[in-house]
């Protein structure tokens, strides 16, 4: 499987296709998020990209940049993929954001480790076991992955308590923020981050 998934890695773009392939899951003045669903050895054809972060929900939720440039989507595997497309909008402003001192990666590195940064994204990745609390920490604006269904609570730097149940696959967009999480379920909790540099 690794081979059909490294075939598909290099290969990504929106064209026509049935209407449950593809799902807009955010869309703003700096990024569009698309859920992209291909069935067994099904391509879409080949358009031009921004630079682009692909999560992968089948398997492990590997990520990769793609550097701006036409491209072409297939499946070549014998089983479903799904992917999130995360589209870095060209000529977008940088997206407001206080100085960030409270790094999650320096705070609490056994649980926030970087997949991969560049001059434009830092890409993080977040496991957190069964009751495990992070530390206050903080993000720049960010595009939010989840990889496994979780229920965490989120203590924003405000005061409020923001309950956050998801689905496995799920995408969310995020303002900057300070907050802490903690695992309240009873399974691992995993998601990806996208954060946009400020």
């Amino acid at each position: 499987m690794r081979r059909a998934v490294a075939a598909f890695l290099i290969a990504f773009a929106p064209c026509a296709a049935r209407a449950e392939t593809q799902t807009v899951e955010v869309d703003n003045q700096w990024v569009r998020a698309t859920r992209i669903v291909l069935e067994p050895h099904e391509g879409l054809g080949t358009g031009d990209f921004p630079d682009t972060i692909v999560v992968y929900l089948t398997d492990t939720g590997e990520t990769k940049y793609f550097p701006a440039g036409t491209c072409a989507i297939d499946n070549p595997s014998n089983r479903p993929l799904e992917t999130i497309l995360i589209e870095l909008k060209p000529g977008a402003p940088r997206p407001p954001s206080p100085p960030i001192t409270r790094d999650p990666v320096k705070l609490d590195p056994k649980y926030h480790t970087v997949d991969f940064e560049n001059d434009r994204v830092r890409v993080l990745r977040t496991v957190l076991e069964p009751h495990i609390k992070s530390p206050p920490h903080q993000h720049p604006a960010y595009v939010v992955v989840y990889l496994t269904d979780l229920h965490t609570t989120m203590a924003i730097s405000d005061g409020r308590v923001v309950d956050n149940v998801r689905r496995k696959g799920e995408v969310a967009w995020r303002d900057a923020m300070q907050h802490s999480t903690e695992n309240v379920g009873s399974q691992r909790a995993s998601e990806i981050q996208i954060e946009l540099k400020p």
